[in-house]
């Protein structure tokens, strides 16, 4: 009868995969034992392997090649990085490598696009690549990044009244892109993006105000669709539209030459995961080809925005189970040494589903259970609902650890989840971990950040200052400061 763990796997999935295998009974990721770095580190922590954020953006670069030269595409491609869904230097730093682009969402964006220009890891040919809805700070900076000299720094209209805005702060002429405000899903509970400008009313803005207008060049067309890029209906139709507004745009406009696709490209999410990212791609530019081809106009040159399939991957979480508790004849609740809400909090706003597997033990018998997380919410836990499937793990032993890992977590977690600020019911952060790799091809590890101390989050709570000054007074009182 097979009752290991590692027989349930086998039964079930294709196993060992590219980033998953077995070192023993014990599991290794990216051909790192993670039992090890347990060792050397402790429980919990974060890590993040910055040589799948490199391999990522060349497989989509090789993707597009691929589908470029297949098609006869005659546009070039750009690959933008998505810098909210990880604004770490570290992920910048390892992105950057690969000769590519940056997509900002707000104010505080520019002011690390300044900092990468002025330590040299960002070229002042790149694209910056500027979304989201412009506040007076986010203007400001905008114009600030032109004025001083990066050209190919494209504001993306959102509204009506930002291209006065950014006009009167930008000294010279400036290009810009316009977002569709593309329509939502039948599920969702609107029906139009609040992003951006209605299908029908782009044409008319641009004839109203940016054709006459001496100091503006329109040069992109930004088309997002939030469920990503998805081989469906909907999506596919919300495509053959935006493409429809592409073509009317460039007859009447001639500087109107890039199309940003933007990004959602999916991540694996499951051991059973599969998507033909080299079909998806090729089709896209195979139906930008029929259009343009239909309409006499020439292809754009394609940019995407790709944020979690960029650093996604690159993540993860290591939770030792610190006790089993059971509270009925069915639900055995193992209790992790640290908070989902906290530490991964899209598996409680949204379900969202990440890869979890042990770390140890591969060899034991396993029993289903439900995992819960350390805070007094009921809303800290992880379940069948976002592991798609029941959660099952080497049956708990008081006297044999065991470490469980939650993989491809690093996008959006840490912003989300406020990272280096209060945690809900002062569940410390866990340590991070950065992993890379040296030019022999060895693993390299080193401490990014450590774990929360109390003192830490008495400080942002008001307590630290008073305290401080508190024994400041009793060291004078005892003669000891003069």
């Amino acid at each position: 009868m097979n009752t290991k763990y590692i027989d349930l796997i086998d039964q079930t999935y294709f196993f060992p995969q590219e980033e998953f295998t077995l070192q023993e009974d014990s599991l290794q990721f990216h051909g790192i034992p993670l039992k090890d770095l347990v060792a050397e580190y402790g429980s919990p922590l974060k890590f993040t392997y910055l040589p799948k954020i490199s391999e990522n953006i060349k497989r989509a670069k090789n993707w597009f090649a691929n589908a470029i030269e297949k098609n006869d595409y005659k546009g070039k491609y750009n690959y933008c990085y998505c810098t909210k869904s990880s604004h770490f230097q570290h992920v910048m730093h390892e992105a950057l490598k690969n000769n590519i682009h940056m997509e900002t969402s707000s104010a505080f964006d520019i002011n690390i696009i300044e900092n990468l220009k002025a330590a040299g890891k960002l070229k002042d040919d790149a694209y910056v690549i500027c979304n989201g809805f412009k506040r007076a700070q986010y203007i400001e900076n905008i114009a600030r990044l032109i004025n001083n000299g990066h050209r190919n720094c494209i504001p993306i209209i959102d509204n009506y009244e930002e291209i006065d805005l950014l006009s009167e702060s930008i000294e010279d002429t400036f290009k810009i892109g316009i977002r569709i405000a593309s329509e939502e899903e039948p599920t969702f509970e609107f029906y139009t993006s609040r992003l951006g400008i209605g299908y029908k009313n782009i044409v008319p803005f641009y004839e109203n105000q940016i054709k006459d207008n001496d100091k503006v060049e329109l040069k992109m067309l930004h088309f997002f669709i939030n469920t990503g890029i998805r081989d469906n209906a909907y999506y596919w139709n919300e495509l053959v539209k935006c493409l429809k507004v592409y073509v009317r745009l460039k007859k009447i406009c001639p500087s109107l030459d890039s199309l940003n696709i933007g990004g959602g490209f999916p991540i694996k999410n499951s051991l059973a995961f599969e998507y033909d990212y080299q079909y998806m791609i090729d089709e896209i530019l195979n139906q930008i080809n029929i259009t343009c081809s239909e309409a006499d106009v020439p292809v754009p040159h394609i940019f995407t925005e790709f944020g979690s399939f960029t650093v996604g991957e690159s993540g993860g979480a290591i939770y030792e189970i610190l006790y089993q508790k059971q509270q009925n004849d069915r639900e055995k609740w193992n209790m992790i040494d640290s908070s989902f809400i906290t530490t991964l909090p899209d598996i409680w706003a949204i379900n969202k589903r990440f890869i979890m597997l042990p770390i140890n033990r591969w060899n034991d018998e396993y029993e289903r259970v439900l995992l819960g997380g350390l805070t007094c919410d009921s809303d800290d836990y992880y379940n069948s609902e976002q592991n798609m499937n029941a959660i099952y793990l080497p049956k708990y032993k008081k006297d044999k650890p065991l470490y469980i890992g939650f993989f491809n977590t690093g996008a959006y977690q840490e912003t989300i989840g406020g990272y280096g600020g209060l945690q809900h019911c002062l569940i410390p952060q866990p340590k991070h971990i950065l992993i890379d790799m040296d030019a022999d091809g060895n693993i390299t590890t080193k401490l990014f950040n450590p774990q929360q101390k109390a003192e830490d989050l008495l400080k942002i709570l008001g307590y630290g200052e008073k305290d401080s000054k508190i024994e400041k007074r009793e060291k004078v009182k005892d003669g000891v400061v003069g």
